[in-house]
């Protein structure tokens, strides 16, 4: 057993803790670090075998070099990497490495399936693998958990095979086959670019026409599309990805993508038959796979007993404390669910923790 997976079992019942980090990726190591060395006592509860996050679940010809804007956690530079080998590699040993380097107490496997209010103003944080009795609460849970399939007429007819982003296996399994790849973002591209090699045929199909993003993104763009993200989480909506308002960058290989026709795009299909799709003018396409490129949705349900959720169906958050409870921080969450936005997240969080648990433990506002 790697040394940094700690055995989950026998956590003695309730065990007192001043915080519990829920997730083990960027967003929570970063947490856990800037935790560590404020002196505040924690413990990382990750479901994933190993670690790595949600890197460790991506398909093996995303290399590391394909990888868009990995940002180093605080503390630790990842260096050298070899831009040829699988991206879960790469940084999934990373992940590991830093675990070690800072003596992160991350217990894994560990599902966290409820947080809910305890005794004395306490969180309880319940899991198959005991429960534990925090002060404040880091969740940290992404969103790879969750992945988002639209439903549309006949899809349940279809005779091919339907699978999302969350369990592409590469371009090889698609030889010879006619795909359908739906969905407009990063992801759905690089499965194009991917799969029209070896496919015999591919459709591309987005509910809204790609933008494609030429020049430069620095500072100030970067700012500008958080900024409309975190609107929308503190207006208690749903939050969309950064990438969603930045559009999708005009790189070598989408030029080449764009020149050859393989992301030629069309607008979404009425129906799906047993054989395909067909649209509203007649067009029909036949098909042996549809790839559903759309996206995923913030893994919170297990913190549906604290009743968070605003009439919107988001989580309403400033910062990252959740408005209707200050014990909650979410980060990796909304505007905070780049590399480098988890990283600001994480100390962001711990310092408001810091100033939550200098107050007397009556003072914490709980919610009714």
């Amino acid at each position: 057993m790697n040394d940094v997976v700690r055995d989950a079992v026998d956590v003695g019942a309730d065990a007192e803790v001043d915080v519990v980090v829920v997730g083990a990726g960027q967003a929570g190591l970063s947490s856990a670090y800037h935790l560590a060395r404020s002196g505040i006592g924690h413990v990382v509860l990750d479901h994933s075998p190993g670690p790595g996050g949600a890197w460790q679940f991506r398909w093996p010809s995303l290399t590391y070099g394909r990888v868009h804007g990995m940002h180093a956690l605080p503390g630790m530079e990842l260096a050298g990497a070899d831009p040829l080998r699988p991206s879960s590699e790469v940084i999934g040993a990373y992940f590991a490495a830093y675990e070690e380097r800072f003596g992160l107490d991350v217990r894994r496997p560990v599902d966290v399936t409820a947080v809910r209010e305890g005794g004395g103003g306490r969180l309880l944080v319940e899991s198959a693998s005991g429960s534990w009795s925090a002060r404040a609460l880091v969740n940290a849970t992404g969103t790879w958990d969750r992945p988002f399939w639209p439903r549309y007429p006949g899809q349940e007819l279809f005779r091919g095979r339907q699978l999302h982003t969350a369990d592409y296996p590469g371009p090889r399994e698609f030889a010879g086959a006619r795909v359908i790849v739906v969905g407009g973002g990063t992801s759905a591209v690089q499965h194009l670019l991917e799969v029209s090699e070896v496919a015999a045929e591919t459709t591309w199909v987005t509910r809204r026409p790609p933008v494609f993003r030429e020049g430069g993104f620095g500072e100030a763009e970067g700012r500008a599309a958080v900024a409309l993200v975190e609107e929308r989480v503190r207006r208690g909506l749903p939050p969309r990805s950064v990438v969603s308002v930045t559009g999708l960058a005009l790189n070598e290989a989408v030029r080449a993508g764009l020149e050859s026709g393989v992301l030629d795009r069309l607008p979404v299909f009425e129906r799906i038959t047993p054989s395909g799709a067909v649209w509203a003018d007649g067009r029909r396409v036949e098909a042996d796979v549809i790839l559903w490129a759309t996206g995923f949705r913030p893994a919170v349900d297990h913190l549906a007993p604290l009743r968070l959720r605003e009439p919107g169906g988001g989580i309403r958050v400033e910062g990252t404390r959740a408005v209707r409870d200050e014990r909650v921080h979410l980060v990796g969450y909304g505007p905070s669910a780049s590399t480098i936005g988890a990283n600001r997240a994480g100390g962001a969080a711990v310092r408001e923790i810091r100033r939550l648990l200098a107050r007397r433990p009556s003072a914490v506002s709980v919610p009714a």
